[in-house]
C-alpha cells in the first residue's frame, strides 16, 4: 500500500533542495502590540528546523 503524506505537516513544512525542513517562526499570530518591530520583522522569515526534529518531520512529509 502507498505511504500517505501527513496533510497537517505538509501545510506547515516544506523540504529544501538539499532535503532540510523549512518552517515558520512561532509567536507571530497574536499579541503583536508588545513585540518590537525588529522582532516581528525577524519572525517573518522562514528558517530551517533543528537537526533533532528533521528526521521525524521528514517521515511525516514522505510521499
Amino acid at each position: 500500500m502507498k505511504k500517505k503524506t501527513k496533510r497537517a505537516a505538509a501545510k506547515r513544512f516544506k523540504l529544501t533542495g538539499r532535503g532540510r525542513v523549512r518552517r515558520r517562526h512561532a509567536n507571530k499570530s497574536h499579541i503583536l502590540t508588545k513585540k518590537s518591530a525588529k522582532r516581528k520583522r525577524q519572525l517573518r522569515k522562514a528558517t530551517v528546523a533543528s537537526h533533532a526534529d528533521e528526521r521525524r518531520l521528514a517521515l511525516l512529509l514522505t510521499h
